[in-house]
């Protein structure tokens, strides 16, 4: 699938906003703290990936009821869904200089009853955009951080109208945040979640 970058200016994939707030003084902080063992930008990016994949568990696998929409907020109370770390990932990276979009895909629930929207991340590296999805690992769901072939979550089912969205967007989804900022807790959150783009 090629990937199409919503816009031609890569410096628009470093910008910050309300949802990826990388000038907060927590983000920069924890960005600090994971730059300080990596050797390049390539171990950072993947330092940072494995820290929001590993050390802030998605609130559906840990039963958390908050819901959280800000970068900093997110590494603030180490809870969130996939667009919360997607956002908190994006945040890292952008604020050591590597161009990161966010991107989606179109899956069913884990029950299979019906299709909702999953968010993940685009980093820019050799000259291209490559797909990393930071919604944490469990049992059937193994993503690595990787520039050689995608190693997400979910592969997408055609058959079951299961599809990726091939848009690299320089801010998340207005269906996205709409449904983030509109929920009173994740229960809440998982009636609104949008089926489609």
């Amino acid at each position: 699938m090629e990937l199409i970058q919503e816009n031609p200016d890569l410096s628009a994939y470093l910008a910050a906003d309300d949802a990826i707030d990388h000038h907060h003084a927590l983000v920069r902080e924890t960005a600090a703290r994971i730059a300080e063992g990596a050797a390049d930008s390539y171990a950072y990016a993947q330092a940072a990936f494995e820290f929001v994949r590993d050390a802030i568990p998605h609130s559906a696998d840990s039963g958390d009821i908050r819901v959280t929409w800000r970068a900093s907020d997110v590494l603030g109370q180490r809870t969130g869904i996939c667009y919360a770390k997607a956002h908190a990932l994006a945040a890292l990276l952008r604020a050591e200089d590597i161009p990161t979009a966010l991107c989606y895909q179109r899956l069913l629930h884990d029950d299979g009853s019906a299709h909702c929207v999953h968010g993940l991340v685009a980093v820019r590296f050799r000259g291209a955009w490559h797909r990393q999805d930071p919604r944490g690992n469990k049992p059937g769901v193994d993503a690595q951080f990787s520039l050689d072939g995608e190693r997400l979550a979910f592969a997408p089912d055609p058959k079951s109208h299961e599809t990726d969205y091939p848009v690299l967007y320089a801010e998340p989804h207005p269906a996205v945040l709409r449904a983030l900022q509109g929920a009173s807790d994740r229960e809440h959150l998982w009636k609104t979640l949008p089926t489609a783009l």
